[in-house]
């Protein structure tokens, strides 16, 4: 698009304005702007340099904030003491000599296509640090750090950025690396570090896209179908009021949403803008960032991916009508239409976070979305040729207790408090053996027993899979070049 010279001011309608200023698209801000500054450009090599040889093009994070228990998920220990061993029976998969949940049935029959890492291990307890420790793959903090919920340019980039900076963009309509559908904010307001930019700029953040407005926080799960209040003994106060909306588009000032009586109102609305901003566009003194966001919205891949809610009727039963079924689909559509790395945040912030009611929530709420989901995206990679070439990655930022404990204040039933001395990790596609254990906790799942990894390992598996040579670095905002590799890749998995 040709740009105008000096700093003339544009000349354009009021209603072209408006929509200009409106386009809400992924949460879009001008943190933003260099992620898309290439957006009509072709694809370009990252700083760090020449890829190496690994398989996948492709990242999937799946986030479980809170902490998922790997007692009651992927490593059962039925010979331990009955406070250790919990409600839950292991069930075979179709992997011989490899057992997991019995409520997670739809992972058992797919266990030739994913691995799991049972001795992955960092040294905090705290929400805050572990989430820190796990999207940064760092288990150190950087110098400055506060941990007081507010990210700062002093923090170690996150994965998702360090990938998005290094590995070459496959789509120029996308941005390279995504986080949906909403940024992990505490139930007391502050925003949990580690999932921006830092020392790389906050122009290196990934892109946010905000499907849902924030409710209640203490609602959680895959609403609308799996929601729980965690207000403990007490009924809640209002009812879960979310609604997945993806992405959270602004409308013109004469359509809100009262007029659109149907989605394809809306998207006729979306291609009168898509055009009216394109027109405007050419010749004026629009900045990339608003260019950028107009060719998001032109493009009709992009649109399809994010229009998950109104996906067919098979494809909704397989996925489920909920957060984690839609995210999980958006997900695939956007590795599908060209994004390096997808970040998705399954529940909202400390969602996992089970201190009672453990097997309840698990059971009934938790398990069932995210099994069904999972297998949906598994076996959308497999259909369609992505797995091989798509790594997906499910952590939360710690395990659980061994003992289980009743808050009986808090809770009718028992939980476990927060671990960070071993969880388990799952991993799948992007060359990983189906199938394969790595590591092993002691008999009561408290410690790593054998080959214990690290956040900085975890990372490294993600960053030797998409390519990322071991010599590479990423450089701050007065160029210092920083390593991004800080531990090796785990021998067994890519």
């Amino acid at each position: 698009m040709a740009i105008s010279q000096g700093p003339q001011h544009p000349r354009m309608t009021r209603r072209t304005a408006v929509q200009a200023g409106a386009v809400g698209l992924l949460g879009l801000g001008t943190n933003h702007l260099s992620a898309l500054r290439e957006v009509h450009s072709k694809e370009t090599l990252p700083r760090s340099g020449t890829t190496g040889t690994g398989k996948a093009k492709s990242c999937i994070y799946i986030f479980l904030s809170g902490g998922l228990s790997q007692h009651d998920s992927f490593d059962l220990k039925p010979d331990a003491p009955a406070e250790v061993r919990g409600e839950f029976n292991p069930i075979a998969t179709k992997t011989p000599g490899l057992d997991i949940c019995e409520h997670l049935p739809g992972l058992a029959n797919q266990s030739d296509r994913w691995a799991v890492v049972r001795s992955l291990t960092h040294p905090s307890n705290d929400h805050t640090l572990g989430h820190y420790f796990m999207l940064t793959g760092r288990s150190v903090t950087s110098p400055g750090f506060v941990g007081d919920r507010q990210p700062r340019p002093s923090d170690w980039p996150s994965i998702a950025s360090i990938v998005g900076d290094a590995v070459p963009r496959r789509s120029n309509n996308l941005p390279p690396a995504i986080v949906l559908p909403e940024r992990l904010v505490h139930w007391s307001g502050g925003v949990m570090a580690g999932a921006y930019g830092g020392l790389m700029g906050r122009h290196r953040d990934p892109f946010f896209i905000e499907a849902s407005p924030y409710g209640n926080p203490f609602w959680r799960g895959a609403y609308p179908e799996f929601t729980f209040a965690n207000e403990t003994k007490k009924a809640p106060k209002e009812p879960d009021a979310r609604i997945y909306q993806a992405p959270n588009i602004s409308l013109s000032p004469d359509l809100n949403l009262n007029r659109v009586n149907s989605r394809v109102d809306l998207l006729r609305e979306l291609d009168l803008q898509r055009s009216e901003l394109e027109r405007s566009a050419a010749g004026q003194s629009y900045d990339d960032h608003r260019q950028s966001a107009i060719s998001l919205l032109a493009s009709r891949d992009v649109r399809r991916a994010f229009d998950v809610t109104n996906a067919d009727e098979a494809t909704q039963i397989r996925y489920g009508r909920n957060s984690y079924g839609w995210s999980l689909l958006m997900a695939f559509r956007l590795v599908e239409s060209g994004v390096n790395l997808v970040q998705v945040n399954l529940g909202s912030n400390e969602t996992w976070d089970t201190h009672g009611d453990i097997f309840h929530r698990l059971k009934n709420k938790l398990f069932p979305p995210t099994d069904r989901a999972l297998c949906a995206l598994l076996d959308d990679l497999h259909s369609s040729g992505l797995l091989d070439n798509t790594l997906v990655v499910m952590a939360g930022e710690f395990g659980r207790t061994p003992k289980l404990s009743l808050l009986n204040e808090s809770y009718p039933q028992p939980g476990r408090d927060h671990w960070g001395a071993v969880q388990s990790v799952f991993f799948a596609g992007g060359g990983v053996p189906g199938g394969t254990v790595i590591g092993s906790s002691d008999k009561i799942a408290a410690y790593p027993a054998s080959n214990p990894q690290r956040p900085e390992n975890m990372a490294a598996t993600i960053y030797h899979a998409l390519g990322i040579p071991d010599t590479a670095a990423w450089h701050d905002e007065l160029n210092r070049p920083h390593h991004i590799y800080h531990g090796q890749p785990i021998a067994g998995l890519v």
